[in-house]
């Protein structure tokens, strides 16, 4: 615990009176007998006076909990709690939009992998700031719940407007995925594996730019060379390697961005069957079929990337994504200026307010927001697995210790709010003009669970 010092108590009795650690030194200089006038200088006019207090001492010690935002609609809902859109009611972002998402530990212990995933998403998203990755604000606890408070992000899933359209034109999937391959380019400088990269968990913010959502099956701490074998992900996105449970490592992802880019021009992922268990069996020895209709940089960039064998796929190299950004496709593609986020995203939300919730499904919007209290509290030993989750992000307190103005600033208009944006990652809606139902994400993308998608054509 911060602020916590061990400090040993000795009886008088065991005091050596011969030390001359107490001993006061006078230099020679200054008089023995000088006496100063503390009151003097106390009530000078170049002291201030300041009333000691929480708030005086600990300037800096900004908190928050459930009692700090309003409910406003419900955003996704899944096995072990709810998102919600939120208002801030107090503080220094009194009234900016918020995304909450709620967890409750008893189900997460359940399961110990779930446990350590939930607490690997929360310190992901404390550790990754990056322009396409949903940012965390806020992260607090009760006696039974875990609460992360994210960004709000108005846009809606990728996975809706590629609904919509159908299939996206080559040049807007490019705008997509060269801001994609940066996100999971800093993901890997952190030695951070993604793997679950889908239309599902891609955001758009209010101007329609991406945003990586939803890490609760990200892997820390993997290096150039370091493998890991959890069997994890979406099955029509999961590279080989992890069916086969062999190893792997940071080429799953640029697998599941082939898989993703096949999916945006095609309508469907690249292997798809009537069963999960047909689907890995074409997943792992399927050919892949590429339309007559796609540009030949398309078709040898998805050909690059959906290599079975690792050490042929593209982006497998040390070199990570420097090999994807160098591939033809992206050859219009100006890197820096993706990252600065200077072109034009092809799709642009109409959003009347920052609080709209128009692009997501009306099957949560128009549900009751209700935090439902915590109806079992875990044991003081059982809490300290989540011990540390509490986070403020170092936005909000730099804005603390912004100079005040000495008069108060004009009053907002009313409605007015500060642009936020979100992410909610829990159960989804079936993909409806996927022509059939996709199940629901079992235990809403977390651990082991796999979540079986179900193509687009076919039924259960």
């Amino acid at each position: 615990m911060a602020g916590v010092f061990d400090i040993e108590l000795h009886d008088a009795d065991n005091v050596n009176d011969d030390s001359d650690d107490d001993a006061i030194e006078i230099e020679e200089d200054v008089d023995p007998n000088f006496n100063p006038n503390f009151n003097g200088l106390i009530n000078g006019d170049d002291v201030e006076t300041v009333q000691l207090s929480e708030t005086t001492v600990n300037p800096g010690s900004e908190k928050a909990g459930p009692q700090d935002f309003e409910l406003r609609k419900v955003l996704g809902k899944g096995g072990y709690g709810k998102v919600f859109q939120v208002r801030k009611v107090t503080g220094q972002d009194k009234d900016t939009i918020f995304a909450m998402k709620v967890l409750r530990k008893a189900s997460i212990m359940r399961n110990q992998k779930d446990t350590a995933h939930t607490k690997a998403e929360r310190n992901i998203l404390e550790a990754v700031k990056h322009p396409f990755i949903v940012d965390l604000i806020y992260a607090f606890q009760t006696g039974g719940k875990l609460y992360l408070i994210l960004e709000y992000l108005s846009g809606g899933e990728l996975f809706m407007h590629l609904e919509r359209e159908g299939i996206f034109l080559e040049d807007t999937a490019c705008f997509y995925l060269s801001e994609i391959i940066l996100a999971l380019e800093h993901l890997h400088i952190q030695g951070i594996i993604y793997r679950d990269l889908k239309p599902e968990n891609i955001l758009l913010d209010a101007h329609g730019h991406v945003k990586l959502t939803d890490f609760g099956l990200c892997k820390e701490q993997i290096q150039e060379g370091i493998v890991t074998h959890t069997f994890c992900g979406t099955i029509e996105y999961m590279a080989p390697e992890i069916l086969t449970r062999s190893g792997h490592g940071k080429a799953v992802d640029w697998w599941s961005l082939g898989a993703l880019m096949f999916d945006m021009l095609t309508g469907a992922p690249p292997f798809t069957a009537e069963n999960r268990k047909k689907t890995i069996e074409k997943i792992l020895r399927g050919k892949l079929l590429l339309p007559p209709y796609l540009t030949p940089d398309a078709r040898d960039l998805i050909r690059k990337l959906l290599k079975r064998q690792v050490s042929q796929r593209l982006g497998a190299a040390p070199s990570d994504a420097d090999a994807i950004k160098k591939s033809n496709f992206f050859k219009h593609i100006c890197w820096p200026d993706v990252l600065a986020r200077k072109y034009d995203p092809p799709f642009k939300p109409t959003l009347s307010s920052d609080d709209d919730v128009s692009q997501f499904d009306t099957k949560f919007t128009k549900q009751t927001p209700i935090d439902s209290p915590d109806e079992s509290t875990l044991s003081e030993s059982a809490n300290l697995v989540f011990q540390g989750f509490t986070y403020v992000a170092p936005s909000v307190l730099e804005e603390m210790y912004k100079p005040q103005p000495a008069t108060p600033p004009p009053a907002a208009p009313p409605g007015h709010v500060s642009r936020r944006l979100l992410r909610a990652t829990f159960t989804r809606p079936s993909r409806a003009h996927y022509q059939c139902q996709r199940p629901t994400r079992g235990n809403d993308g977390y651990s082991s669970s796999i979540a079986v998608a179900q193509p687009r054509g076919v039924t259960n």
